[in-house]
């Protein structure tokens, strides 16, 4: 098995970027999900209720990020350090974590509703919910560092598309981190509470991921529609959701991170 290609989402629900190679942190790839909009009571917004944020393509630089997205001037922002603190939830149901703002005008005038954009400027703030080990942190990714996708496993979810007469849907309509090849379909299934070993780093494999509605968005034009979601209703149907890839936890010693590349060989049970 290797690893075929690396992606991160400087902003939660914005335009991937991709990479060649990426570092390590022990909450998730360098620059992946540290920085989110939010609604007026602190809530991320996302694409599950604004598929706008496909448009939104963010670049990182040292100590900021370039903004662009159409009909706005690009915005040039740097990283928040003293900006003023807030409490934030991924989701409405969700403890608070703090984050700093860093501005409003423009994240309100890109989606025509009061917004402002923060960083997770202390990524060690915010503990995973389920399968971590004490010391454990992540993002303000769903939940877990990274996501793991099979192309094989998409491979058989377009074959079942094509089967009920509907287009195959490109990977990035999942949003993962890492995508692997050389495996069986579901192979990933059988990885649950073992490890893997991507180049010279180990992870754990903590669960499968529940899909919702942001698979059924076109990435580049932000239109919907029904499908990858229906057929993994008939197909991939387990307790607690609609099953596609599997979320990952990098197994760092503290206060270290690593690199990892495409072309990287991926070993199952090796720490």
């Amino acid at each position: 098995m290797r690893l075929v290609s690396l992606h991160t989402y400087p902003i939660k629900g914005c335009h991937r970027l991709d990479h060649q190679e990426a570092e390590v942190e022990p909450w998730g790839l360098r620059g992946d999900r540290r920085w989110m909009m939010v609604d007026a009571d602190g809530v991320g917004i996302t694409q599950r209720d604004t598929p706008l944020l496909t448009q939104l393509a963010a670049r990182p630089r040292p100590g900021g990020m370039l903004l662009n997205a159409p009909g706005l001037p690009d915005l040039d922002l740097g990283e928040p350090a003293d900006g003023p603190k807030i409490g934030v939830r991924v989701f409405r149901n969700k403890p608070e974590v703090p984050a700093r703002i860093a501005e409003s005008e423009w994240s309100s005038a890109f989606l025509g509703r009061d917004a402002r954009l923060t960083w997770q400027a202390d990524p060690t703030g915010r503990t995973i919910p389920e399968f971590a080990l004490p010391g454990d942190r992540v993002s303000l990714a769903d939940g877990y560092p990274m996501l793991l996708a099979n192309t094989a496993s998409l491979d058989a979810v377009n074959d079942w598309l094509v089967e009920g007469g509907d287009e195959p849907v490109p990977m990035h309509r999942f949003r993962p981190n890492l995508v692997i090849d050389g495996a069986a379909a579901w192979a990933e299934d059988d990885w649950l509470g073992g490890t893997l070993r991507i180049g010279g780093t180990t992870f754990r494999v903590a669960k499968h991921c529940a899909r919702c509605r942001v698979t059924t968005i076109d990435q580049e034009s932000g239109a919907t529609g029904r499908q990858p979601l229906k057929v993994l209703g008939k197909h991939r149907r387990f307790d607690g959701g609609l099953m596609f890839a599997v979320n990952l936890i990098p197994d760092l010693p503290a206060g270290k991170t690593a690199v990892i590349r495409i072309g990287d060989p991926v070993v199952l049970g090796v720490s």
